[in-house]
């Protein structure tokens, strides 16, 4: 069984796959700057939030490397305070520039701050032995913990998804949570994955994903190399298809997760909790708990990133489809209500309502 590597540490460079390019094409870029991690995340060479917040550790790091003091004067070895004081204020320009990749998906934010604080506390805790090429290792190190943890996040989620999918023959997903959107494994795919290696049979309906067809370009293409059999729908196909009886249960990532459960994901990831909410079948989300934003009450709060006209207008960016004199409206991401969601799978174990209580529990 092969899975495919989104994103890796080789050679002092991320190495990403280019998923603009899929399925055509299975491309590795090695990304050596933080403006290249920039424009991968923001046009989509590298996305799912849990790889996103990777790739941007990778990239805060990427962005410090090379730091020479400021005046080029003392190649980066600096240890005075004027010194140590102009790298953390460099290390949070680079954050910030990173951060505006994308407005969405909390990991971002999370693994940028979680890097930023990482690389301030180093430099106190060493006072006035603090040396900027120990704290760009530090950074590297935090980093590559991050891509661990996610690795290891990811299972634990297939673990317990497990639970609620394991009676089941036929999932439904949308957009792509899955080895491609994480350091590996996935999120909303980690379950089948992980029944996979029990021994376990699962099916698997893609929604198309419009419009920039991530499942059935991404989710599509990594079932196939796993040996998962995958069926291909367009999103407006999804009703017809639960009518038939098919589809047991569903189960999407998350891109971000307010307090009381409210969950943006995709667009049209909505749409297809209200049709399984008729049909009567579960609706899950399975998220690390760095999706999570406490800060965030609800789900009316989430920033909705819009995204470019041609997305809609041109198909593939080949041909055109919508005639130039009508208006285009583009979000990347709704939000399911959570009311509709029937459990949140995260690491640490699932979680049922009332999300506003339970949430705090498990996160606490």
């Amino acid at each position: 069984m092969a899975r495919l590597k989104t994103i890796e540490w080789q050679n002092n460079c991320a190495r990403i796959i280019d998923q603009t390019l899929l399925p055509e094409k299975i491309h590795y870029l090695d990304i050596t700057a933080i403006g290249q991690m920039y424009e991968a995340i923001k046009v989509l060479r590298v996305r799912g939030a849990p790889a996103i917040g990777v790739a941007a550790a990778f990239g805060l790091y990427l962005g410090v490397r090379d730091f020479d003091g400021g005046n080029g004067s003392d190649g980066g070895n600096g240890s005075g305070n004027d010194d140590i004081h102009t790298f953390l204020n460099h290390v949070d320009d680079r954050a910030a520039y990173l951060a505006a990749a994308r407005p969405t998906a909390v990991n971002l934010f999370w693994a940028i701050d979680r890097m930023r604080k990482y690389a301030h506390h180093a430099a106190a805790s060493s006072g006035s032995n603090a040396d900027i090429n120990n704290l760009k290792k530090n950074l590297l190190e935090e980093a590559l913990r991050i891509f661990e943890e996610d690795k290891r996040m990811c299972r634990a989620i297939g673990e317990h998804g497990l639970e609620l999918i394991k009676d089941k023959n036929c999932i439904l997903t949308h957009c792509n949570a899955g080895g491609l959107a994480t350091s590996e494994f996935g999120t909303a795919l980690a379950p089948i994955y992980v029944g996979q290696e029990q021994g376990l049979s699962f099916r698997v309906f893609a929604d198309e994903t419009r419009p920039l067809l991530q499942g059935a370009r991404i989710t599509a293409l990594e079932l196939s190399e796993a040996g998962i059999p995958v069926t291909v729908i367009c999103d407006n196909m999804a009703a017809s298809v639960m009518s038939s009886g098919q589809v047991q249960a569903c189960i999407v990532g998350a891109d971000r997760i307010a307090a009381n459960g409210d969950t943006a994901n995709k667009i049209g990831t909505f749409g297809v909790a209200i049709m399984a909410a008729y049909h009567n079948i579960p609706f899950y989300v399975a998220a690390p708990s760095s999706t999570f934003d406490l800060s965030i009450p609800s789900g009316a709060r989430i920033p909705i990133e819009e995204r470019g006209r041609e997305e809609v207008a041109v198909f593939c960016g080949a041909k055109k489809t919508v005639p130039d004199a009508a208006a285009v409206f583009n979000p990347s991401f709704d939000v399911t209500p959570s009311k509709l969601i029937a459990a949140i799978v995260t690491e640490r174990g699932l979680i049922y309502p009332p999300y506003a209580e339970n949430i705090a529990k498990m996160l606490a």
